[in-house]
């Protein structure tokens, strides 16, 4: 007979993601020998060690631990939708008559698509779900999938990834563009091809996948990639571009036309038939959602599409 409980498992995995007992105790307002002498315990009852110890109560999870800390996170997910059930079979409703699901809820969201696609999106669903508590996690691919296969989100939107154990329902389709300066000779085309930019300086989102696939356009156009500069930063690059020192090319494009440091820009829609980027939801296959998450994909099935898109401007489409 088990002799642990789900208060014993949510201490546990407060520690794991915090990394620390003192910062573990703080997020879930519980004194730090609390979290300990949990920790201790599930350790006693399932004969393994979780954690290795570190100097000023710092934690790492042991092999068996990070395992554990997969299957806590399920298991507390399991158990709040079973006591939101519970609720609404009682009569009383989500959040307690106030509509909606309740319970956390862990959104991940590609970081150059997240300040555009989020805010909105956030919004509209709390509106709706005002018992759901929401955290959201901006990262890169690679690292959504990895936190998609640990349990720390529940789903992620982001481009395709080609992975088994991942499963990707494609939303939308996002062209890539060029961004140029407003006063860019080229600004007031509707289309573009890269060859007419060939003596323009390329600034380079430098990104794993951004990167590759901004190289395949090139290469399609039988045309040199060789970037005059480039950054990690879709809002420094935004910013280079609007001080007219090259044009880049993009998929995410504010509906503001402005850069970062208040210069104006146009977006220019590519002359080729290249592939166009797919954004979508990124969900772990062994793992069952919960209420929350599921409703949170149909809320986002429902308000993305090609041809609507939070946050973004249409291309070709000068504001009047």
């Amino acid at each position: 007979m088990t002799r642990f409980t789900l208060k014993q498992l949510a201490y546990f995995v407060a520690a794991g993601e915090a990394g620390s007992v003192t910062l573990a105790a703080g997020r879930v307002h519980i004194s730090q020998p609390s979290i300990s002498a949990a920790i201790a315990a599930l350790e006693d009852e399932f004969g393994v060690q979780l954690f290795v110890r570190h100097h000023a109560q710092g934690l790492s999870p042991t092999p068996a631990g990070e395992r554990l800390l997969i299957a806590a996170r399920d298991l507390l997910r399991t158990a709040d939708d079973l006591g939101n059930l519970a609720r609404d079979m009682a009569g009383g409703g989500a959040g307690g008559g106030a509509g909606g699901v309740v319970g956390p809820l862990r959104i991940g969201a590609f970081r150059t698509l997240s300040p555009l696609i989020l805010p909105e999106l956030v919004a509209g669903f709390a509106a709706a779900n005002p018992g759901v508590d929401l955290t959201m996690v901006e990262h890169d691919e690679a690292e959504l999938v990895a936190r998609l296969r640990k349990g720390e989100i529940d789903l992620a939107l982001s481009y395709a990834q080609a992975a088994d154990d991942i499963a990707f329902e494609c939303l939308a389709e996002l062209p890539t563009h060029v961004v140029v300066a407003a006063d860019h000779p080229l600004a007031g085309r509707r289309t573009v091809a890269l060859a007419d930019l060939a003596d323009d300086p390329f600034i380079l989102l430098d990104m794993p996948v951004s990167r590759d696939t901004f190289r395949a356009l090139f290469d399609a156009a039988g045309l040199p990639m060789r970037p005059a500069a480039r950054s990690d930063q879709p809002e420094t690059i935004r910013s280079m571009v609007g001080s007219g020192l090259g044009y880049a090319l993009m998929t995410a494009r504010p509906a503001a036309r402005v850069a970062a440091n208040g210069r104006p820009l146009a977006y220019l829609a590519l002359d080729e038939a290249f592939a166009p980027m797919q954004l979508g939801i990124l969900t772990a296959r062994s793992r069952r959602q919960t209420r929350a998450a599921t409703a949170f994909a149909d809320f986002c099935r429902a308000r993305i599409a090609t041809d609507r898109l939070p946050g973004m401007a249409d291309l070709g489409v000068t504001p009047a």
